[in-house]
């Protein structure tokens, strides 16, 4: 049975895994356009402030356990990776959504 904090989990692994496979090279970047902005790179920098929420947030529910912090800044903590985790979703939703619809478009 997947639980809410399963699925975070497995989503907070899988960003993880990601963005170590882009900063260790496995995944190639392609060259960056004439504009400079290289919407790969941006996305990378972004999956990897969402892993730094993620981690923060781990880190403050800790703090809680060892009584080094309060419910209140877990529940913003968690709040906040919640939030991310949620832009993130959205995001792949909709490039996914605009893959499909390139697709679907006579050549």
């Amino acid at each position: 049975m997947s639980t809410p904090f399963n699925a975070a989990a497995a989503a907070y692994g899988n960003v993880s895994r990601l963005v170590s496979d882009q900063a260790g090279g496995k995944l190639t970047a392609p060259a960056a356009s004439p504009s400079g902005a290289d919407f790969g790179q941006m996305l990378a920098e972004q999956l990897s402030g969402i892993v730094e929420t993620g981690q923060r947030s781990d880190q403050v529910a800790v703090d809680m356990i060892n009584g080094k912090a309060n419910v209140v800044d877990v529940v913003t903590a968690l709040a906040e990776t919640e939030s991310a985790m949620e832009t993130m979703v959205t995001v792949r939703d909709r490039v996914i959504s605009a893959y499909e619809e390139i697709m679907r478009m006579p050549i």
